[in-house]
């Protein structure tokens, strides 16, 4: 068992997700920045669709009842973990990217990342609530799933028997990418005037404090409409560059909804999906088509 003592400013359980289920008006949900939840899992050992715990903003802090192999992934934070007993000595092996032991009765500290938004953490044998229409998955928009962390709530581990042994000692460090996220134009760009996929792609746009794991809201150049009125609702993937009528866009994530009524300009690379899970308040980003 798990115990939060603090959640931090936003967490979650989160897996892959529950596809399948669009026609029937329910978000896929699951972990915004996916590579990073699989990398997490992957280092003590579990499948990658378990579920694990994502941070927003770090923040939290966690007591085990039992002890358990922990791996982070993600935006990077300080780790602190503290030994029972002692009074509480220190232990420096904890940290991200690498597979680390929380003993019984330990308390683990994740801080503020110093860059990206989001964090993993993976527990093997994985966060074991019950699921909902086959995922464990918090969804922030439809209230499906287990609720957000909260001081005091206790979350199950999953059995470890029948694992395979954790053989990774770390995970390398990802590249430093500063790129801009790749678009693919369409489906409604000719909704939109000649000059505004140039326009999209000319300047940097800011992101904005409004932005949650339904989509990143952005601030820049307002992209110009050449047609009113609205488009009957159709699907929605993640990723979707949809654009309301004061021409700001925002990119859809995770527990974007099924179906939506705006034009969408372009949609992101799936490749850079991940990339924009992990923009915070205040980031610059650059678009290229």
């Amino acid at each position: 068992m798990i115990e939060v003592i603090a959640p931090g400013p936003y967490a979650t359980v989160q897996d892959l997700g529950r596809p399948g289920y669009g026609h029937l008006g329910v978000p896929s949900s699951g972990a915004a920045d996916a590579p990073s939840l699989r990398l997490a899992n992957r280092l003590v050992g579990n499948p990658e669709a378990a579920a694990g715990i994502e941070l927003t903003f770090g923040g939290c802090r966690l007591r085990f009842s039992a002890g358990a192999w922990v791996a982070l992934a993600g935006a990077p934070c300080p780790v602190e973990l503290l030994l029972p007993g002692e009074g509480g000595r220190r232990d420096a092996r904890a940290g991200m990217r690498a597979p680390f032991w929380v003993p019984e009765g330990g308390e683990m500290g994740v801080g503020t990342p110093a860059i990206g938004l989001r964090t993993y953490l993976a527990v093997r044998g994985g966060v074991d609530v019950p699921p909902v229409l086959g995922s464990r998955s918090t969804d922030s928009l439809s209230g499906l799933g287990p609720a957000p962390l909260a001081p005091g709530l206790v979350l199950p581990v999953g059995p470890v028997r029948g694992l395979p042994p954790i053989t990774v000692d770390a995970a390398p460090p990802g590249p430093a990418e500063s790129r801009p996220l790749r678009l693919i134009p369409g489906p409604r760009d000719d909704w939109f005037a000649p000059g505004a996929p140039a326009a999209l792609c000319a300047g940097p746009y800011e992101v904005s404090q409004d932005s949650n794991r339904v989509g990143v809201r952005l601030r820049g150049a307002a992209l110009e409409r050449v047609r009113d009125g609205e488009l009957p609702s159709e699907g929605m993937v993640a990723g979707a560059l949809q654009v309301p009528p004061d021409g700001q866009p925002i990119v859809f994530l995770a527990d974007h909804p099924p179906t939506g009524g705006y034009p969408v300009i372009a949609v992101l690379s799936p490749a850079d999906l991940a990339r924009a899970a992990q923009l915070r308040p205040g980031d610059a980003v650059r678009f290229r088509l």
